[in-house]
């Protein structure tokens, strides 16, 4: 009797930071694979999925995959977040501490590189295709796989919009709409009290969070990774500003990246750092709101005005996707999947220009995507040029 061929199988991961907008990628990814005749198996929790299997047929492995359906991710999609799950693991890079226990004896360094594991995982549960979605520290591991010969075609997700490559990436669009609703709805208590609005917002070290709701209108001013900014010159204008507002009140968004001049480094929460070496960022906005705070005599006659001091954070993250990571990631998966049925792999697939394309996967690790600020960020006014718009894509400085 002939034997029956096996279905192609695609896995999926999401890593990194929850975005709105993955749940409608992981479903876009896994329909069109089910009616291309794949099997599709989501990986949870990011990396760490793909480092805790225990390669044997009677362990029951659920907490690393499982089998996706329609069923399942229709009923997903619509939410926020990531119901496969994320971690910032990266397996390069284990801490002796995070070695899964069935792995100890073999790799007992302080930091241990489950390259081998990973790989051998893949082949144990029969993937030939691997879709990972995430930022530039999940798709740099991507990167790895692909230098080690696995068949890897990547998505790019953060809020940030920072991965080279591609002018736009899932989540940024819900959160710059997140963070204008926010800050719209601060402003009523900002301008019943009569104060300074100071907002922190996710940014390490790029600033277009910061500088698209500024650009839309909904603050006066903002200050970003890519400038070290000058305390009291962003006190002057932000007391202009009020003093010009008939209802007496002004608006700064503040990058968790920036610095200003005299603070020698980023303001982190914490010395612990994540398995990609960063430590979470947290805390400018305060510093920011205090030194402004004292200034303020200086700029007003004298008198002190009051604070109104707020971490947007998880915020701007959570909830459902607006219009634009829902059609994005619904693109990029279907783009995906173009990809996988030409037998092409190694590929980042991107919006440019204003068209969807795809990219050679290694773009990912080429350079860091920052705020051009010659060409972006007026450096006198600490606010966007207004100029130059002709031909710009759709969120204006995501170019390169």
């Amino acid at each position: 009797m002939e034997q029956q061929k096996k279905s192609p199988i695609i896995a999926i991961l999401t890593g990194g930071g929850d975005v709105p907008g993955l749940n409608p990628a992981i479903r876009a990814i896994t329909i069109r694979a089910l009616r291309e005749g794949f099997s599709v198996i989501g990986i949870r929790r990011g990396w760490a999925g793909l480092i805790e299997i225990i390669r044997d047929k009677h362990v029951d492995n659920s907490h690393c995959f499982e089998v996706l359906t329609e069923e399942r991710v229709n009923k997903a999609f619509r939410t926020g977040g990531t119901f496969l799950h994320t971690s910032r693991t990266n397996p390069a890079k284990v801490a002796k501490d995070n070695v899964p226990e069935h792995l100890k004896a073999k790799y007992n360094k302080d930091i241990n590189d489950l390259t081998p594991e990973v790989i051998k995982n893949l082949s144990f549960l029969g993937i030939d295709y691997l879709i990972p979605i995430g930022g530039d520290d999940t798709l740099s591991y991507g990167v790895r796989l692909y230098q080690e010969g696995f068949k890897v075609i990547a998505i790019p997700k953060t809020m940030d919009n920072d991965v080279t490559g591609t002018d736009y990436c899932i989540g940024f669009s819900t959160c710059v709409t997140r963070t204008i609703a926010l800050t719209d709805m601060l402003r009523t208590s900002a301008g019943s009290h009569e104060r300074i609005l100071v907002m922190e917002v996710f940014g390490r070290y790029a600033g277009f969070t910061a500088m698209l709701p500024t650009m839309a209108g909904v603050a006066n001013r903002c200050v970003i990774p890519e400038y070290k900014f000058n305390i009291e010159r962003l006190t002057e204008l932000l007391v202009e500003d009020r003093n010009r507002n008939p209802s007496k009140y002004s608006t700064v968004l503040v990058s968790e990246g920036a610095t200003f001049e005299g603070l020698e480094q980023m303001v982190f929460q914490s010395s612990e750092r994540d398995a990609f070496g960063h430590a979470k960022l947290g805390g400018i906005g305060e510093i920011v709101s205090r030194k402004i705070k004292e200034l303020t005599p200086k700029f007003n006659n004298g008198k002190t005005i009051n604070i109104i001091s707020q971490n947007l954070g998880y915020l701007v993250r959570g909830g459902e996707p607006d219009a634009i990571d829902s059609i994005v990631p619904m693109a990029f998966g279907n783009l995906a999947l173009d990809l996988i049925l030409k037998g092409v792999h190694g590929r980042l697939v991107v919006l440019k220009n204003g068209r969807y394309d795809n990219m050679p996967i290694d773009v990912v690790t080429s350079k860091k995507k920052i705020v051009n600020v010659e060409r972006y960020y007026n450096t006198e006014r600490l606010r966007p040029f207004y100029k130059s718009f002709e031909m710009q894509p759709l969120f204006i400085m995501t170019s390169e």
